[in-house]
């Protein structure tokens, strides 16, 4: 029997997903390898930048699209890739130090959240009671995943970095969406660009705050599958993918992550979860599928 176009786009980005949840675990994996986790991050991102260079670089129409952008354009695309790569990133990477992934995970899927918080500041949009009540409910999933709190210094520097990287990926998702509608060029332009400055600037940073590390063949390995599977050809595949999905169901694609990180982290390392966490998971993650589903109506 043959799928429509629009059942092979789910399964395509159901597929991304899982690429995108195992990266989770790949991290974890070269963490414990000794891997320092904002030089990890660096390499990552920026073998996934020179994989990119030939399909953007060997195209005339893209060469004679990067002559064509003015200062501004560059400037935008360069914080677009400090806050999105070099912060937010390097936010992850450096939480994943500290945090189970689940923990992590959860904390990554507040970012709607702040969205919100951004968009009524900025944006004049004000959420629906709909929306307030996923708000809500979010709020109370993650009290249930973290109370009581009993956090040794470590793990508590991890809930603030990844709060961190929560803060910046709701910054650059903002900041995408302006750059993506104002910029008379294509998406992978915009990513190739923001993705070569940020990599590049975090690879820096890591080098210069954490050191190389040592990269036996299984770190190179792990850093090699994030970059050309992971990143490159699982963004282009999801960008394949919008074509023909629309936004809320993209979203709720997107929102299926959170469980498969934490089944992965059970099964691969060892990160048991218990009754009180798992609800958790599951009122955050109705939370932000509520949040996404419900349209934002902007104030006058």
């Amino acid at each position: 029997m043959k799928l429509s176009q629009q059942a092979v786009a789910v399964l395509q980005a159901i597929f991304v997903t899982v690429l995108w949840a195992s990266s989770w675990v790949l991290i974890k994996f070269g963490l414990r390898a000794d891997l320092p986790a904002l030089t990890f991050a660096g390499l990552r991102y920026t073998l996934a930048f020179v994989c990119l260079a030939p399909f953007v670089l060997l195209s005339a129409k893209n060469r004679i699209a990067i002559r064509s952008f003015t200062r501004k354009d560059w400037m935008r695309f360069a914080l677009l890739g400090i806050v999105y790569y070099t912060l937010t990133q390097g936010a992850q990477f450096l939480s994943l130090a500290y945090l189970p992934a689940a923990a992590a995970s959860l904390m990554l899927n507040l970012t709607p959240l702040v969205v919100g918080v951004f968009g009524i500041v900025l944006l004049h949009e004000h959420p629906s009671r709909g929306q307030w009540f996923g708000i809500a409910l979010t709020i109370l999933g993650v009290a249930v995943f973290f109370l009581p709190l009993n956090l040794q210094a470590a793990p508590l520097f991890g809930l603030l970095v990844a709060f961190g990287g929560v803060v910046t990926n709701a910054a650059s998702s903002l900041m995408g969406r302006q750059a993506n509608r104002l910029a008379d060029s294509s998406p992978l332009l915009i990513t190739f660009i923001s993705m070569g400055i940020g990599s590049v600037a975090l690879l820096l940073v890591g080098i210069i705050f954490q050191g190389f590390g040592k990269l036996d063949l299984q770190g190179w390995l792990i850093i090699a599958w994030l970059a050309i599977v992971n990143t490159a050809f699982a963004f282009t595949l999801w960008n394949h993918t919008l074509r023909t999905l629309s936004a809320v169901e993209s979203s709720i694609i997107n929102s299926l992550m959170m469980p498969q990180i934490a089944i992965l982290a059970y099964i691969f390392l060892g990160e048991a979860l218990h009754g009180k966490e798992i609800a958790g998971l599951v009122l955050v993650g109705l939370g932000v599928l509520i949040v996404q589903l419900k349209r934002v109506k902007p104030s006058p």
